[in-house]
């Protein structure tokens, strides 16, 4: 079996990383409103991506991808601070490391664009998730920070750069 290939999105990813990122939510049981499911931007995440400061990661293995994570400024947010963004995987990537080499190079590109600290969104009930962020250093925080859109999106937590 060929090694899971971490790489940057590229226009021919986007309608597969749509469909992946929409599955997973799917499979968890995600609300479709007020989070990443209703994101228009998830038909064009290269587009989204392709500004300064930003950057979208896809995991491939035999050609299939299996996962996803960005990194971008935070929105609406005064601080030199970007938020770990729409990081799905396949259930065939889980529990394998992938998601720990993810977090890994999304936060090396999010310190070489010069961010002192990395904010992430999730949900109450995605506790593999949340212990993976733990793993990585992220910590939790009592109020959102920003204004992504994501109002069902109630756990958050930060990591300093």
């Amino acid at each position: 079996m060929e090694t899971a290939v971490i790489r940057e999105i590229t226009k021919s990813d986007n309608a597969d990383i749509a469909r992946v990122i929409r599955k997973v939510l799917v499979e968890l049981g995600v609300p479709k409103v007020g989070t990443a499911y209703a994101d228009t931007a998830l038909d064009y995440m290269f587009e989204n991506y392709d500004v300064p400061k930003a950057t979208y990661f896809i995991v491939e293995q035999n050609g299939e991808i299996l996962g996803c994570a960005g990194v971008a400024l935070l929105e609406n947010y005064d601080g030199n601070c970007c938020e770990l963004q729409k990081m799905y995987f396949l259930e065939a990537a889980r529990g394998k490391g992938i998601g720990s080499q993810m977090i890994a190079t999304c936060l090396a590109q999010a310190k070489a664009f010069g961010f002192e600290q990395c904010y992430l969104e999730t949900m109450p009930y995605m506790a593999a998730a949340q212990k993976l962020y733990k793993k990585s250093g992220f910590n939790y925080i009592d109020a959102p920070m920003g204004n992504t859109g994501h109002f069902s999106c109630p756990v958050w937590m930060l990591k300093t750069l």
